[in-house]
């Protein structure tokens, strides 16, 4: 169709025979006529230079129509609605077993920020490949200036990337991924970027820290704020005996969890069994591992069970307590990662633990600790990464060789120690 102007104002040209651009304040903008959708595309060409926009819409001009003669249509849906249709979808494989729920919500979470970054209203199909280079740094530059690490953005960037390639198959998009600015090499042997984590002495504060505000809470447990305090001060103390992720330590049921007495040469020793299932873990792999019993499992359960016993008395109609989770006020749903934060920054209030926005430490660092740990007893690598459900080669880059008790354990191994003095072996 050809244009029905005749004649055109300055800020007016028209681009061979269907097309038109024109100015708008200090751009130009784009109108060409779609036949087979019977509308306008319309766009902007964010420049100020006349030449530039010709050049750019006769580019445009032809894009639009080879996409016509392949039945591709223009008109777009925005960037939210196909970050919406990408999730539905994921959520299909978390149904499916294919990702496990916490997955899905990081990629929930990762997508959340891409929106607030390009526009929750930009048209998908408007969207070029270098619209995303400066993600990292506006990324990094928070308002209350949280420190967003690197691998953090290029995880985020990742999810980003698998989105457009998906919706690209859909034929959503014009493009199948951006062009994201290549970042510095992390030098993962650096010793400041090694993984966060605790001293012996800083654990035992922990400890005793998270027994007082446990037992403040339990003083007054009918108070529902002192009941998710409580069970949270046991998913923190557990945390770290146990090492678990997050999402595989919420998800856990009383029948994952069994205890038993273990005497080695006459000395007893409480021990628990614990069974993280496949559909819950990270790497889709069922494992089970012992840890000793603080006691803590043992005080849980005897703080969750009454209180089952006493909503089904009331006719509350539920699974198994069995079947019920740990960290759970009503034994369905889990306490959440905003109240895990909370109490966890009280807690280390409580231990005074120094250093807390330079040192990177959050309920996490819990899991380093324990992985730490078993490394510097000289724990094979793949016995580690077996218990904890990672790789060896995870361990070793991350873990192996990288505090000093290990390293002196490794300096030291074929000496003994006798009068004071170093003996070779």
């Amino acid at each position: 169709m050809a244009l029905k102007k005749a004649e055109f104002n300055d800020d007016e040209i028209p681009i061979f025979d269907e097309a038109l651009i024109y100015k708008r304040g200090e751009y130009w903008h784009m109108r060409m006529w779609l036949a087979k959708e019977r509308k306008y595309a319309r766009f902007s060409l964010k420049t100020r230079s006349q030449s530039t926009a010709i050049d750019k819409a006769k580019r445009h001009y032809h894009e639009l129509m080879v996409g016509q003669l392949q039945g591709k249509s223009y008109f777009s849906i925005t960037t939210k609605v196909g970050v919406e249709m990408y999730l539905k979808q994921r959520m299909k494989d978390v149904e499916a077993k294919l990702i496990v729920i916490g997955r899905y919500k990081t990629i929930q979470t990762h997508l959340n920020h891409w929106l607030g970054f390009i526009g929750k209203d930009v048209k998908l199909k408007e969207l070029e490949r270098t619209d995303c280079e400066n993600y990292y740094h506006e990324r990094t530059k928070t308002k209350k200036n949280i420190k967003i690490s690197q691998t953090t953005v290029e995880n985020e960037q990742s999810t980003i990337n698998a989105l457009m390639s998906w919706l690209f198959k859909s034929k959503e998009t014009n493009i199948d991924g951006f062009d994201f600015k290549k970042l510095k090499r992390v030098d993962t042997g650096a010793e400041e970027n090694r993984r966060s984590t605790y001293t012996d002495e800083e654990v035992k504060d922990i400890g005793i820290a998270i027994d007082a505000y446990i037992a403040q809470a339990l003083a007054d447990i009918n108070d529902d704020g002192n009941l998710v305090k409580a069970i949270t001060g046991y998913y923190l103390m557990i945390s770290l005996m146990t090492g678990l992720r997050r999402g595989e330590q919420l998800q856990l049921c009383w029948n994952d969890v069994s205890e038993f007495e273990h005497k080695v040469e006459g000395t007893g020793y409480n021990l628990v069994k614990i069974t993280v299932r496949g559909e819950t873990s990270k790497v889709r792999k069922t494992r089970k591992f012992v840890v000793k019993d603080l006691d803590y499992f043992d005080s849980l359960f005897k703080l969750q069970h009454p209180r089952f016993a006493k909503r089904q008395a009331g006719g509350a109609k539920s699974k198994s307590f069995a079947d019920t989770l740990l960290f759970s006020a009503d034994g369905v749903a889990p306490i959440t990662p905003r109240a895990i934060g909370y109490h966890f920054d009280k807690i280390m209030e409580l231990a005074d633990i120094g250093e807390m926005d330079t040192r990177d430490l959050v309920p996490y660092s819990f899991r380093h600790y324990f992985i730490t740990q078993r490394v510097n007893s000289n724990l094979p690598p793949a016995t580690v990464a077996e218990m904890c459900g990672t790789s060896i080669t995870q361990i070793e880059k991350t873990y192996y060789h990288t505090t000093d008790a290990k390293m002196i354990s490794n300096a030291l191994a074929d000496y003994y120690l006798k009068d004071g003095m170093l003996i070779p072996k």
